[in-house]
């Protein structure tokens, strides 16, 4: 049980920071890791959960840069695609199998964070097709694995090129209303066990130091460094529960 706690506060500790440096991370940094000891299901309930505790830490940083109406359309796309997510790890989050499949998403995002290029914003055909799909992609994987940021990432860093700090507090938000319905829905089905209650009290320490580490070192340290460290983690994880995770 012990090793077990120091495992999680390790594990949720670098997320949180990876997170506060670069806007998202929490998510691909835990869900590689605690799916190795625990199920799938418990893993993004755990996610979940926490990430409000680490999106409210972050927002009350950087509220100032919220703009809420550059975000209706995505976040309600994102609520939509929340509920299928929700559908699917409530029926299905316990089989073996999801292991491999979150695995085999990992590494697509490994090679996204490697190989895709800063988007220009100026060739987006502007519209509502964009937040539309982003905002149901990451709400609809987020729901399943906890992993929807690459989606979010992406719509905000052509919102918001000119503003680290408005993609950072504005990505925040969209964290805080997508897990705050995934864990309404999961707790009103009943899915929180004692063992979850007991380590997301655990986490909490460890989400709000890492993530106001993480902030504080913002400014300072080479987000694009940050995230291939963290893509070069999150695939030798992959390939772990890919190979081993049934």
């Amino acid at each position: 049980m012990i090793w077990e706690v120091f495992f999680i506060v390790v594990v949720l500790f670098g997320g949180a920071f990876v997170q506060g440096v670069s806007g998202f991370g929490f998510g691909l940094i835990a869900m590689s890791f605690l799916p190795l000891i625990y199920t799938v299901q418990e893993s993004a309930l755990l996610v979940l959960s926490l990430s409000l505790v680490l999106a409210s830490s972050m927002i009350l940083q950087m509220y100032k840069h919220i703009q809420w109406r550059a975000l209706f359309v995505l976040l309600g796309a994102a609520f939509v695609g929340r509920l299928g997510g929700y559908h699917i790890l409530h029926t299905y989050g316990e089989l073996d199998i999801l292991r491999v499949f979150l695995g085999i998403f990992l590494i697509l995002v490994v090679f996204y964070l490697f190989f895709s290029k800063k988007p220009d914003p100026d060739r987006i055909v502007s519209g509502k097709w964009l937040p539309m799909a982003a905002g149901f992609g990451g709400g609809f994987v987020g729901g399943i694995f906890a992993v929807g940021g690459p989606f979010f990432v992406f719509y905000m860093m052509l919102k918001f090129s000119d503003n680290k700090y408005a993609y950072s507090a504005n990505l925040q938000v969209t964290f805080l209303f997508t897990n705050a319905t995934s864990v309404a829905l999961h707790g009103a089905s009943g899915d929180y066990s004692l063992m979850l209650v007991v380590f997301f009290l655990v986490g909490i320490m460890s989400v709000v130091f890492g993530s106001r580490l993480g902030v504080r070192c913002f400014s300072y340290i080479p987000q694009d460094k940050i995230k291939k460290l963290a893509a070069t983690v999150v695939a030798l994880a992959a390939v772990n529960l890919i190979f081993f995770g049934v």
